[in-house]
């Protein structure tokens, strides 16, 4: 099983929401393997800090499956930064205990990552993914992002739990 998150935030709450699917060609996830949690009082962002914020929102949602059963986490993000420092991929995959590969799939290039990543192109989109990972081969976790269905740059996957994430309700 394979799960993809993405966080969303309105002030100081956090919606983070997972779609578990089994293969990387899955086309739509079935509704009862979304996974939702709330977080209050989250932290601020900082720029270079960016984990510090979004990695309690992720543990918090993991907490709620059964992680035996994961075999890939895919992150909106970066794994790593520049100069190989982590980005929030790398740190989840620390507070895993190394346990779980981790492939971020992020929409903008990161000043000082390339030899990190694998610019992914998928539909008709004259600009790539930037897929990093961990735990698993690179080329690997790009090929799979490349091989998931949807037309557009956006897996559709994934363009669907950005969506659930922006459905924000305030509890």
């Amino acid at each position: 099983m394979i799960i993809a998150i993405d966080v969303y935030y309105i002030e100081n709450r956090a919606k983070t929401v997972g779609i578990l699917f089994e293969h990387w060609a899955d086309s739509k996830p079935d509704i009862k393997a979304i996974v939702t949690d709330y977080q209050d009082n989250v932290a601020p962002y900082q720029s270079g800090q960016f984990y510090q914020r979004e990695l309690p929102c992720i543990m918090s949602l993991l907490a709620k499956i059964d992680l035996n059963n994961i075999t890939a986490i895919v992150i909106d993000g970066y794994v790593h930064l520049d100069e190989g420092k982590f980005g929030l991929g790398g740190h989840l995959y620390n507070a895993l205990d190394k346990s779980i590969p981790i492939i971020g799939v992020a929409k903008k290039p990161f000043s000082g990552n390339s030899q990190y990543l694998v610019e992914v192109m998928r539909g008709q989109s004259k600009h790539p993914l930037y897929v990093t990972a961990i735990g698993t081969e690179l080329e690997t976790a790009a090929a799979n992002i490349k091989l998931m269905a949807g037309k557009y740059r956006m897996p559709d996957l994934l363009s669907y739990l950005d969506q659930q994430t922006k459905l924000f309700k305030l509890e």
